[in-house]
């Protein structure tokens, strides 16, 4: 008794703080529901994950301008890492298309030439990133992605998509490429293809229809790893080891671990370099890991997510690799060999130490032209063609926002590509906001029930009343816009108009402008004789009219008077008149 009484009292947790502590370090929920028979089902994903990454690792680092085995680095600790603290059970980290081609396209300038210098940008990116994503998990700011519409998303990836085939078209037909954006790279590609080498073409179109025949008929097999083994097996066996430009031998080893070498004074430029990863990371991630949580009925915290990637960017930082993400194409190869948790990614890490300790002087006749065509499978299906006919069927603006990002890719790079997109997106909400759609009401036949005239024909008018609603918040940028609409509406009534009702039910929120505006309205209708009523307002929207003073204006604001009871009202009154 005299001990407990010792203790002290901040050091017994309560239930809020460990349910707190629970949910920042997930493997704490799932380590003590594991079952026994699922352990054989996280190893053999894993293994399958691992047999999947190699190739794919290979051919991003590439793309990243980085030497082949930091692309492994990459998923051997950024699985690690996420494993940890991420949220979801199948999503799978590692280096992924668009961010590989963002930094080989980013950091080039910024490295002048020194290869050395080069690696080093490329990790302190990786950590600069891992840092943003634990400072957006301390102040919350997971919900600011959603700024990122799905709109967008559909031509910034297609534009990606584009930006890496021409990165790599010319590794598939063994000619030198060149050029430093879309257009120029594309120009280069026509002008150089008198120079193709046959033999490249061939194991080029051949690895292709390889890919596209395994994915057609074997899906969520590591197929890419077969058709390594065997471009390396036939190189190996003939003498084109020299006609052929091969990935040359690769460290032996793990990677070493130390702090980033260079600050973040050294580097000019790096922190939207590590910006644009970060968000690319975290729309990607959770997308994907959105999709298997939905398939397998669990919770996703999307807040979580961020410590995930930090975590998984940060252990990628240590060990000298470039940002990394969750790829929908690595989680469905994990997802679909069996993954039950994390633990599969602690498994595939352990595949790829093996690999790297044991297996890299096997790699060294893997034709890049194999590479290139790993590539270019994985990125096709960043182009969704029905989704953009379907934009251009249904919203004609947001086809126009999506090809905006799209160009806005292919003209200006992936890393500012990033930023039009966000800004596209920014401004299609603020378009839907600034000129919300005004209904005017109508009476449906029979009932006391009103609804959009515009859009059903057969409402009944009421005579001398102009009932209204803003199917939006009144707020300060759409204010102007909804009081021009309603007072065009007014003139265009004539002098027969003796009453205007406003109906807010579809109006959650409004502002000083927005009660200003209402008033405003009022004054209007005044000075021609009109009545304004305001009918349906919420809770919040009914306390600051009254504080602006309206109720002494257009008369009481309260919750039981509704359009119909208003407009039956004035039809008495004018009966009676």
């Amino acid at each position: 008794m005299f001990l407990m009484e010792q203790i002290p009292h901040s050091t017994v947790p309560s239930p809020a703080k460990v349910n707190h502590w629970k949910a920042m370090f997930p493997p704490s929920q799932w380590v003590p529901q594991y079952q026994a028979d699922w352990l054989k089902d996280d190893l053999f994903a894993g293994i399958t994950l691992a047999a999947y990454a190699v190739p794919v690792a290979l051919a991003y680092a590439a793309l990243a301008g980085l030497p082949p085995q930091v692309g492994v680095y990459g998923y051997l600790l950024g699985g690690i890492g996420y494993a940890l603290f991420g949220s979801s059970r199948h999503l799978a980290i590692g280096p992924t298309s668009a961010i590989s081609l963002m930094v080989g396209v980013s950091v080039a300038p910024l490295a002048m030439g020194d290869p050395v210098r080069y690696a080093e940008i490329a990790t302190l990116s990786a950590f600069v990133a891992a840092a943003m994503c634990i400072v957006a998990w301390v102040l919350r700011l997971s919900t600011l992605t959603n700024f990122i519409s799905e709109t967008v998303l559909l031509g910034f990836k297609a534009g990606a998509a584009l930006s890496i085939a021409a990165t790599q078209i010319p590794a598939l037909l063994g000619i030198p490429g060149g050029g430093h954006d879309f257009i120029e790279r594309l120009l280069r590609i026509m002008s150089q293809l008198t120079q193709a080498q046959p033999l490249i073409v061939t194991i080029g179109l051949v690895s292709l229809a390889l890919l596209w025949l395994g994915e057609k008929f074997l899906p969520g097999r590591p197929i890419a790893l077969l058709v390594v083994i065997i471009s390396i097996v036939f190189i190996s066996m003939t003498s084109l080891a020299t006609r052929v430009s091969t990935v040359g031998e690769l460290p032996t080893g793990l990677p070493t671990f130390s702090l980033p070498m260079l600050q973040l004074q050294d580097v000019d430029g790096i922190l939207p370099l590590a910006f644009a990863a970060l968000l690319l990371s975290y729309i990607e991630s959770v997308s994907a890991a959105r999709t298997f949580a939905v398939k397998h009925g669990y919770d996703l915290d999307v807040r979580q997510e961020l410590l995930g990637l930090g975590s998984a960017n940060l252990f990628v930082a240590f060990g000298q690799g470039y940002p990394v993400a969750g790829g929908l194409s690595q989680s469905a190869v994990n997802e679909k060999a069996g993954a039950r948790t994390p633990l599969s990614l602690i498994f595939a890490s352990i595949t790829l130490a093996l690999c790297l300790l044991f297996f890299t002087g096997f790699l060294k006749n893997l034709p890049r032209a194999v590479l290139a065509a790993i590539v270019l499978m994985a990125v096709k299906g960043l182009i969704n063609i029905r989704e953009i006919s379907h934009l251009w069927r249904v919203s004609r603006v947001e086809f126009i926002v999506a090809i905006i990002a799209l160009v806005g890719v292919l003209l200006l790079g992936i890393l500012k590509g990033v930023i039009v997109a966000a800004v596209a997106s920014i401004l299609l909400l603020l378009h839907r906001v600034a000129q919300p759609h005004v209904a005017f009401l109508g009476r449906i036949p029979g009932t006391r029930r009103f609804s959009d005239s515009a859009r059903h024909q057969s409402n009944e008018p009421v005579p001398g009343v102009l009932a209204f609603r803003v199917e939006a918040g009144l707020v300060y940028f759409n204010v102007d816009h909804v009081l021009r609409v309603v007072l065009e509406q007014v003139q265009a009534a004539g002098n027969s108009l003796r009453l205007v009702v406003c109906d807010l039910s579809t109006s959650p929120s409004i502002d000083l402008a927005g009660a200003k505006m209402l008033l405003h309205l009022e004054a209007e209708l005044a000075k021609r004789g009109i009545v304004l009523h305001l009918v349906e307002a919420r809770a919040s929207v009914r306390d600051l009219l009254r504080l602006e003073g309206a109720e002494e204006r257009v008369g009481p604001i309260d919750r039981f008077a509704t359009l119909a009871d208003v407009i039956e009202t004035f039809q008495k009154e004018e009966a009676h008149g």
